[in-house]
């Protein structure tokens, strides 16, 4: 009866393939790495390495006083202002913007070259069709700002019901001094 024949590999070491790996990476990454040295000298002249590795030996410190300013009322106020504002930019169309900003350098700099517009010139100005919509625009804002303005007002002004237990409290005590 035949034998079976004996199928047997060489155990494989996986610190020998990453050795040889690592001594090829030079010649197949030549250029990647000349731009990562290049990098990190860069980074080094300019101090930028001293600073991360201040900030690392530091970095308890620093994230204690980082945790501090950010539970701050202003800072937390800033972050919601800045996530509601997020989403207005978000919303608005990148050619409107884009307008905008090409249009606001260039009026102020024909508003220094030139001299300031007469009323009759001004009046002409805010009966073109272009300005009235944006003064709607303008206005329509304005309204909406007011009426934000109210309610946050109508808040502040209603006295809560601990404000007004502390009023009937005090004035008790008035009238027993009586």
């Amino acid at each position: 009866m035949a034998q079976p024949i004996r199928l047997e590999f060489a155990p494989r070491d996986a610190r020998a393939e990453l050795q040889t790996r690592l001594q090829n990476a030079p010649l197949q990454h030549a250029e990647a790495l000349l731009s990562g040295y290049e990098l990190l000298q860069g980074l080094h002249d300019r101090g930028v390495l001293d600073l991360l590795r201040g900030g690392l030996g530091s970095s308890d410190k620093v994230l204690s006083i980082i945790v501090d300013a950010a539970k701050t009322p202003e800072a937390i106020i800033a972050t919601r202002n800045l996530l509601i504002l997020s989403k207005v930019i978000f919303t608005l169309e990148p050619e409107l913007l884009e307008n905008v900003t090409r249009a606001v350098p260039d009026n102020l700099a024909r508003a220094k070259e030139q001299k300031p517009l007469s009323l009759w010139q001004m009046f002409k100005k805010m009966c073109s069709q272009d300005t009235r919509r944006a003064l709607s625009a303008m206005l329509g804002l304005l309204e909406s700002f007011g009426k934000s303005l109210g309610s946050v007002a109508g808040a502040e002004l209603r006295p809560t019901e601990s404000d007004l237990t502390g009023i009937e409290s005090a004035a008790k005590l008035a009238g027993r001094g009586r």
